[in-house]
């Protein structure tokens, strides 16, 4: 279940008119302490608030008319369910979402506005997987995964296409990760657009499967990672995903909570953009100096802005002082 530029190429067709395409944003602060020409993607600003829309709607675009009929059911922490609620409700297919009790609030009652049923459970001792695979099985629903399907990793794809015909060829291209969707189907389009092109994968310290599936070249997982990045809160990266990155990307990295969220507070202060945690973890990695990027030319992709204001505020309000 390989994915071309091809299928890239067809998601961007199917997209047209329909997501955003998303601002491209500069820094001179940030170009002056990375030495670095970066050029921000800003997947925040795309429908539902995250580049999850894309793979979301490419998938249910394509399904069969019975398949439409009976309905869809996903399993997400948030952005992917907010996604397939949105374009469910777009395409007038019902959907069914399997989210776990301690998911962002403000992503719970997004996902109920889009119009979607939930059902929760607690991601201590339930699988959101089985729990949704089961369900399908009974009512009928097709299964749209939040990562390890073709069509939805040719969505995110078209995010890093958009990307490179804006800005023209990059050297370096770095991606929030969590299950591999969005790094799998953007380094698919950096290797055919900017074939030079250095992709890296960034993800949480606290869930690092996926980099060490990256060195190992064996797939690992970690069971219920503890990060703030919710959005990668996955146990490991799908069987296509894996593939994917193992033969596009170059190198994967991750950065502690601690940095993540002095980060995501620097991007909201200095570039005036609300961005989740999961969605500053590229523009982490760069700005803690984990990369070498003086004198490239980068692009960054900032993959979401849903982030629950209530716990962001206590988080900045215990900030210490200067």
């Amino acid at each position: 279940m390989e994915v071309s530029y091809a299928d890239v190429e067809g998601a961007a067709r199917r997209l047209e008119g329909v997501a955003r395409r998303t601002p491209v944003l500069r820094s001179q602060t940030v170009d002056e302490l990375t030495g670095a020409s970066v050029h921000f993607k800003c997947e925040n600003f795309q429908r539902m608030g995250a580049f999850k829309f894309r793979g979301a709607y490419n998938a249910l675009a394509q399904l069969a008319p019975e398949e439409q009929r009976r309905g869809v059911i996903a399993f997400s922490s948030g952005n992917h369910a907010q996604a397939v609620a949105l374009a469910g409700r777009m395409l007038g297919v019902r959907a069914t979402i399997v989210m776990p009790s301690d998911a962002p609030r403000v992503k719970l009652e997004a996902t109920r506005g889009y119009g979607a049923e939930i059902v929760t459970y607690d991601p201590a001792t339930g699988s959101r997987e089985a729990i949704a695979r089961e369900l399908g099985a009974q009512h009928g629903f097709t299964v749209i995964p939040p990562f390890d399907h073709p069509h939805v990793i040719a969505g995110q794809g078209t995010a890093a296409k958009e990307l490179i015909e804006e800005t023209g060829p990059l050297d370096l291209l770095l991606v929030p990760c969590g299950g591999g969707g969005l790094l799998s189907g953007c380094a698919v389009a950096a290797k055919h657009l900017a074939p030079s092109c250095k992709v890296i994968g960034v993800e949480p310290a606290g869930g690092d499967d996926a980099t060490r599936s990256f060195r190992t070249r064996t797939l690992q997982t970690v069971a219920n990672p503890q990060t703030i990045a919710d959005g990668a809160r996955t146990q490991s990266l799908g069987a296509i995903t894996f593939s994917l990155v193992l033969h596009h990307v170059d190198d994967m990295l991750t950065v502690t909570d601690e940095e993540l969220l002095a980060r995501m507070f620097f991007l909201w202060e200095r570039m005036k953009i609300v961005v989740e945690p999961t969605g500053a973890l590229a523009a982490c990695a760069l700005l803690e100096g984990k990369v070498r990027a003086k004198g490239l030319r980068v692009g960054v992709v900032i993959s979401g802005g849903n982030v629950d204001l209530g716990w962001a505020a206590s988080r900045l309000a215990a900030r210490p002082r200067a």
